[in-house]
């Protein structure tokens, strides 16, 4: 299978709301530098703006971003900025609020629901725009999300924020916020390895919700990316398909449902066609069936 030519069309199409966006999007995460938003070495700036151009050339019209995703020298919403502003029609912007970072990058305590409205104008100040497409509210280990996200309903209503969605999320959390505004999208933790995810999965299923992983190739390395040794099957099955162990990654990704939305992230253009060529790759029944023991014993 050749990667030339790859689209992000290949992969399919599904609404967040009303804003219709190809199933293999791009996370902005790891732009700012090798080791994302911890300690690392700062990523070239001018590449990262190419990778996002070339990111949008190839039919990607959902980006993932966020303003904490930023390092020493690098934000992800100033380089989405200067590398795509002014915005296509047909770009959506999805950003997440509730994690806090001080200027010296540390990790302060996260957003109280009354803080959420600055993380929202700070968000909209650096992407340059009037209103932020889907919000995300990453939660941080809260069991009632009900304040924060009645926060963020309030900006929806005011025109701040068009659509809402949750991340690291239980069915719970779900319902709760179901009762206070629609959502569109659940954002978790999920991947080959990561099978922990299955219930939002099916719930997400179940009422026509967008379900929108990350670290599906990461997997155990997160926001580190893939360092970890790959697992055989893996390995075994890219080999004989003639494709990257990533690819095999996110198209399995892909086929757990068409409401299942693909963000992988890189500031390295062979990754990204890399990554788009697996929107094409349809992985057999058989396929299926010899990749699902992976990982089965570590969720």
């Amino acid at each position: 299978m050749t990667s030339d030519g790859a689209t992000a069309e290949a992969a399919g199409t599904w609404l967040l709301g009303d804003l219709g966006v190809n199933r293999m999007g791009f996370g902005a995460m790891r732009l700012t530098g090798s080791a994302a938003f911890h300690e690392g070495t700062p990523g070239d700036r001018g590449r990262a703006i190419d990778v996002l151009r070339a990111a949008v050339g190839r039919g990607v019209n959902h980006i993932d971003t966020a303003a904490f995703y930023f390092s020493r020298l690098r934000s992800a919403n100033e380089l989405i900025n200067s590398a795509l502003a002014p915005y296509p029609d047909d770009l959506v912007i999805v950003t997440k609020v509730g994690p806090a970072r001080d200027a010296s990058g540390a990790w302060a305590a996260p957003a109280r629901p009354d803080q959420l409205r600055g993380q929202v104008e700070e968000n909209l100040r650096q992407l340059g725009r009037d209103h932020l497409d889907v919000v995300n509210l990453r939660i941080m280990r809260q069991k009632s999300i009900s304040e924060h996200f009645g926060a963020l309903a309030e900006l929806r209503e005011a025109g701040l924020v068009r659509h809402l969605g949750i991340s690291s999320a239980r069915p719970h959390h779900l319902a709760q916020a179901q009762e206070i505004a629609p959502v569109v999208c659940v954002q978790n933790r999920y991947g080959i390895d990561a099978r922990g995810g299955e219930p939002m999965l099916h719930a997400c299923a179940a009422q026509g919700i967008a379900f929108v992983p990350f670290f599906s190739v990461a997997g155990e390395g997160r926001e580190a990316g893939a360092v970890r040794a790959e697992h055989e099957a893996v390995v075994t099955l890219a080999r004989t398909r003639g494709v990257s162990p990533s690819q095999i990654r996110l198209a399995w990704t892909l086929r757990q449902g068409r409401h299942v939305l693909a963000i992988p992230g890189t500031g390295n253009p062979d990754h990204l066609t890399d990554n788009l060529a697996a929107g094409a790759l349809r992985l057999t029944e058989e396929e299926l069936r010899l990749l699902d023991p992976v990982g089965r014993t570590e969720s």
